[in-house]
């Protein structure tokens, strides 16, 4: 677009311009033949020249390409810079993309870190595992550090029979009847009554649910369950509510024995 009423001293060479900005000029060229940013002066001669104002525009480009934007993605973020509300705006709209991705590179450090500490908590080089927790730590599933506790056959199982839908929807009903049985044995409730019985059958129909029938995985679990990290509240709690259970479970299963039997 030409524009012959620009002084000379508004305008800029591409060369001048790569300069200023740190850029290449192959970038540049690069930029005007995609359409990103055309120089705003054309003279009769074919000549291209850069206003200050284009180098404001490179700017917001070179801007949101460190943030990891696409140039496709960039064009689309693009505000015009014609009056100060304008470039206000782009400034706040510039500002709001750089907030959205400070929280993404916050959950991505917590997320390293949290990997970090789960790998040298297993004491092995674990690949599998790693990738499991990576994916876990991916859905935002706050239990994704009970992988380590788990052996190949439960992960193996676990990979095949659970989705994310489902694993977390498993996870949240588990710790449903958790809670409720933790409150009965804060209570003293006696394992007998039938309360704790009720729960008790609805526990052991979740283990099965879980195993799907498998009961080679049943020692497993009953391995998992006697771990108690007292370092961690949910493994303490855990391990509190299976010493009750284990209890509850002895009275659940002869009660069944007799009611066969009558």
């Amino acid at each position: 677009m030409e524009k012959e009423s620009k002084t000379t001293q508004e305008m800029m060479s591409i060369g001048e311009l790569a300069k200023k900005m740190n850029v290449t000029v192959r970038t540049l060229q690069y930029y005007d033949k995609i359409g990103l940013l055309i120089p705003s002066i054309v003279t009769p001669a074919k000549k291209r020249y850069y206003t200050y104002k284009d180098m404001i525009q490179l700017h917001q480009i070179l801007s949101l390409k460190s943030l990891g934007f696409s140039l496709n993605e960039i064009k689309n973020h693009l505000i015009s810079l014609n009056t100060p509300d304008e470039f206000a705006a782009a400034l706040t709209h510039q500002s709001h993309v750089i907030q959205e991705k400070i929280k993404q590179l916050s959950a991505s450090y917590q997320a390293i870190e949290a990997l970090k500490k789960e790998v040298l908590q297993m004491q092995q080089v674990n690949f599998k595992k790693y990738a499991d927790i990576i994916v876990n730590l991916q859905m935002n599933n706050e239990y994704y550090w009970l992988i380590k506790h788990f052996d190949d056959q439960l992960m193996d199982h676990i990979r095949t029979r659970f989705d994310q839908e489902s694993g977390i929807d498993f996870m949240n009903r588990f710790n449903e009847l958790n809670q409720k049985m933790l409150e009965l044995q804060e209570k003293q409730v006696d394992v007998r009554e039938e309360r704790v019985q009720k729960l008790t059958g609805d526990f052991w129909h979740l283990v099965n649910e879980f195993t799907d029938g498998d009961d080679s995985l049943l020692p497993q679990l009953i391995a998992f369950a006697s771990q108690a990290d007292q370092s961690n509240e949910w493994m303490s709690n855990q391990a509190k509510i299976n010493a009750y259970l284990e209890k509850a479970m002895e009275v659940y299963f002869a009660n069944r024995e007799r009611e066969n039997n009558e």
